[in-house]
């Protein structure tokens, strides 16, 4: 018989993170160093770039080069598209998102950011926190992502001096507390060199902390949503209909949040109907106890109408539904998202019609200011939305959930996602606007 140790369990463990910085900050750089000095990288794609960096006049490797996959990347020596790539080591598996620096890619943070328990922000020490390390702080605070990494990047071209290091750090902490981001590590690197990435600092003894892979490995993974509301939305109802199992009707779904047990009692939204789980099945096996992401089906005692988008949850913790959404978004679409317009909402496996009710604000991220009613959002804009939708939701607040705390506004025409929304109040939340017309005009 085999025992599981602590060490075993700590290496099955796995932490999505980000990347993102202002342009020529060395992101891709520091991803690269990061899988090379990991041993993360095969002998073909080493080869590979060993080769490009020639026909490009490089004496060494540009380890950029192992996350800019693109054609337009490598010529242009910029990061456009989300890159992920996937790696581990001895003591936890990793999805890494590489997102781009420029301001026009900004949404392209948002889809990296979204789901990552951890994001690396990059600082040139020699230029300092700027507007882009601001806008990407103000992301990561938005996203509600845990933990924040800022990693001073270039120190070998600031002669290592600590000064320059403290200043820089010293800055964004505050700016990053006054976001309400709950936890701030702040490590010099080198990418270029390997200082502080995989490898300890030869030249910077001053430093006592992490490198930021020790950091990667060692830091606690979020287990906040195991722990909360406990929700299933329903992706499949399997009712086999076979001489085996005739009566057999069971609700298929990846659950978002939470945990489910056996003899639970539970209501299924929008409709309010109540029963009992009778039984979990987990990869064909029955189970007493289900939680997040483990694809299940659940079994209830009594045969109620289910069906895809329906939402399972524990009757003594069943969030308010509701057709009025107030949300803070970011706009990802190059058409402007404005008052008046008409979009389907997607909420966990649910989607519904929708009308843009109001848009009360658009935040400015060089300053956190407010702009009162700008009428429309435009790409890469963030803002505070009131929706109407034609049927009720369930919806959490995106401070206690992030999965059923999210949606996204689709354009019915042609499926384009339009915007990313986060449900409830944030930093970016306005004063309350008064509307006199808010119930007028609404066909549904």
């Amino acid at each position: 018989m085999t025992t599981t140790t602590t060490e075993d369990r700590q290496a099955t463990t796995l932490l999505r993170f980000a990347t993102a910085g202002s342009v020529d900050d060395g992101k891709s750089t520091l991803v690269g160093r990061l899988l090379h000095d990991s041993k993360s990288v095969l002998a073909d794609q080493l080869e590979a770039v060993e080769h490009a960096s020639l026909s490009r006049g490089k004496d060494a490797p540009d380890l950029a080069l192992l996350t800019d996959g693109l054609r337009a990347e490598r010529e242009q020596g910029i990061t456009i598209d989300v890159a992920y790539r996937y790696f581990a080591t001895p003591r936890r598996r990793f999805i890494l998102a590489d997102t781009p620096g420029h301001v026009q890619y900004t949404r392209n943070m948002v889809t990296g950011a979204s789901t990552a328990e951890l994001t690396v922000i990059l600082v040139d020490a020699r230029n300092g926190v700027v507007e882009q390390t601001r806008r990407h702080a103000a992301i990561a605070a938005l996203l509600r992502v845990p933990h924040v990494v800022l990693a001073v990047n270039k120190m070998d071209l600031v002669d290592y001096r600590e000064p320059a290091f403290a200043a820089i750090a010293e800055e964004f902490t505050a700016y990053a507390k006054e976001l309400g981001v709950p936890e701030v590590t702040a490590i010099p690197i080198s990418a270029l060199a390997g200082d502080n990435v995989v490898e300890p600092s030869a030249t910077m003894d001053w430093y006592g902390g992490p490198t930021v892979l020790e950091h990667l490995e060692t830091v606690p993974v979020s287990h906040d949503l195991a722990h909360c509301h406990a929700r299933l939305p329903v992706q499949y109802v399997i009712r086999p209909q076979t001489a085996e199992h005739p009566d057999y009707r069971g609700y298929a779904g990846q659950i978002a949040a939470g945990t489910f047990r056996v003899g639970d009692d539970v209501t299924i939204l929008p409709a309010g109907r109540t029963s009992r789980i009778s039984g979990i099945d987990l990869l064909g096996t029955p189970v007493e106890t289900a939680w997040t992401t483990q694809s299940v089906t659940i079994l209830l005692e009594d045969d109620i109408d289910i069906s895809r988008g329906d939402l399972i949850v524990p009757s003594k913790d069943a969030p308010a539904t509701t057709q009025d959404v107030e949300a803070t978004v970011c706009h990802v679409a190059d058409q402007p998202l404005t008052i008046g317009h008409r979009v389907l909402l997607k909420h966990g496996t649910r989607t519904v019609k929708a009308i843009v009710k109001d848009i009360p604000s658009r935040l400015t991220l060089d300053d956190l200011s407010l702009h009162p009613h700008p009428g429309r959002l435009v790409a890469n804009d963030i803002g505070r939305v009131k929706i109407r939708t034609a049927e009720p939701l369930p919806l959490d607040s995106y401070a206690d959930s992030r999965r059923t705390g999210s949606f996204i506004l689709i354009d019915p025409g042609d499926g384009t996602t339009l915007t990313a929304g986060m449900v409830g109040e944030s930093f970016a939340a306005p004063e309350p606007v008064k509307d006199d017309d808010d119930n007028d005009g609404w066909d549904f």
